[in-house]
């Protein structure tokens, strides 16, 4: 696993997570930042990812621990689901991307 590669992902995908969020001004903007623009920063992410490296289920795992702190730092405990769902999105994002790297040779993997 090309470690660089990963927390340049991984690090857009915090900075969404943790400055997206000040950008709330009520509880319309707030549900619009939880179910669809994060939702699509890790999903694209994660699939942009997987279509450059093999499928590694730790990426997923990374968005889920990136979020957990955000829950008490802007939300309250029922936003924890949606850890939750960011992590199968970043799961079916990666096996996506790998799929997509696979038909057309272009993986780490086919590189070695």
């Amino acid at each position: 696993m090309k470690i660089k590669k990963l927390w340049s992902f991984l690090l857009i995908i915090a900075i969404s997570f943790y400055l997206v969020p000040l950008k709330i001004k009520d509880t319309g903007i707030g549900m619009l930042v939880l179910l669809v623009v994060l939702p699509i920063i890790s999903f694209i992410c994660s699939m942009i990812y997987g279509m450059g490296n093999t499928f590694h289920p730790l990426f997923s795992l990374c968005v889920v621990l990136l979020y957990i702190p955000t829950v008490f730092l802007y939300y309250n405990s029922s936003a924890m689901i949606y850890a939750l769902i960011y992590g199968l999105l970043s799961l079916t994002g990666l096996y996506i991307g790998t799929l997509v790297s696979r038909k057309c040779g272009k993986t780490d993997a086919s590189k070695e």
